[in-house]
């Protein structure tokens, strides 16, 4: 066992708020950690924590056998380690940053490419909190990586290894994005309507949570629903048609932005004109894949 992995060492390359997080989570875990970004400052206030400034990123990959990546994508990541490609060989790179599956897969041949091991890294937190009880981190890549340094990693948040694609983590991770992403927008609009009516969020806010309580039931049932095509009668798909109208018309009579609402509703609306036009009930999570029978 090399020096460098008994006394716990990593980099941290991109100090954004997750990658500050990252080095605060590390050094809390008496881990010692070596950080570079582009701008300054960002590295200044990890430095009073404790971290270690590297002058450039070549520093960084050689201070330790381990650097973690926490970039805005993968164009990021050939950007910053680009000029350092000859500091590479030997080293591990875990990018933890977002981007498309097929993006983690290439990223992951340029790296080995240069002779390091790669892991890529999906982080589903609380925002920045990744110390928050309901934060974790996908990984996929080579297993017997995950496990070497698997140890290593753990302080920054529970781990999920996927498996050896490297592209698994990014599948997982944007899959639960898109819920998150629409939920987020549905939440402004929702608690906008409830504003622009003047009552107060505040009241509303513990209904919402109540009802959210029943979310982890409907996956479950469209869980099963869609391994069999998806939900739907036509019956059912023009009551969420006319549920949708509702929605629009209680948030355009105050004033709040429906456009989200509209579109949802062009998907109950297509599904019930392809269920007319096919003669039978056709989901809308069938024309989501492309389904053409």
């Amino acid at each position: 066992m090399s020096e460098q992995t008994t006394r716990r060492s990593v980099s941290v390359v991109g100090l954004g708020p997750m990658g500050q997080s990252m080095v605060k989570a590390f050094l809390a875990a008496g881990v010692e950690v070596t950080v570079w970004n582009r701008s300054t400052d960002k590295v200044d206030a990890m430095v009073e924590l404790g971290a270690e400034r590297a002058a450039t990123v070549a520093d960084a990959l050689a201070a330790n056998d381990v650097t973690v990546l926490s970039l805005t994508h993968y164009a990021a990541m050939y950007d910053v380690l680009g000029p350092a490609v000859d500091h590479l060989d030997g080293k591990v790179i875990a990018n933890l940053s977002s981007d498309s599956p097929e993006k983690a897969r290439k990223g992951g041949e340029w790296v080995r490419a240069h002779g390091a091991e790669f892991l890529s890294g999906g982080v589903m937190s609380a925002g920045d909190n990744i110390t928050h009880p309901a934060s974790y981190i996908f990984y996929s890549g080579p297993r017997e990586v995950f496990d070497a340094h698997a140890e290593l990693l753990r302080p920054l948040s529970p781990q999920e290894y996927l498996g050896a694609d490297d592209g698994l983590a990014q599948i997982y991770y944007q899959a639960l994005l898109t819920i998150f992403h629409p939920w987020l927008l549905a939440f402004d609009q929702a608690t906008a309507m409830i504003e622009k009516s003047g009552h107060d969020i505040d009241r509303f806010l513990p209904f919402a949570v109540r009802s959210s309580a029943a979310y982890p039931y409907f996956m479950a049932e469209f869980s099963a629903a869609n391994k069999a095509g998806g939900w739907a009668t036509v019956a059912s798909l023009k009551m969420m048609d006319a549920g949708a109208q509702h929605i629009i018309d209680a948030s355009e009579e105050v004033g709040v932005d429906a456009t989200f609402s509209h579109t949802a509703q062009t998907f109950w609306r297509k599904a019930v004109a392809a269920s007319e036009e096919k003669g039978e009930a056709v989901s809308t999570y069938a024309l989501m894949r492309g389904d053409k029978s």
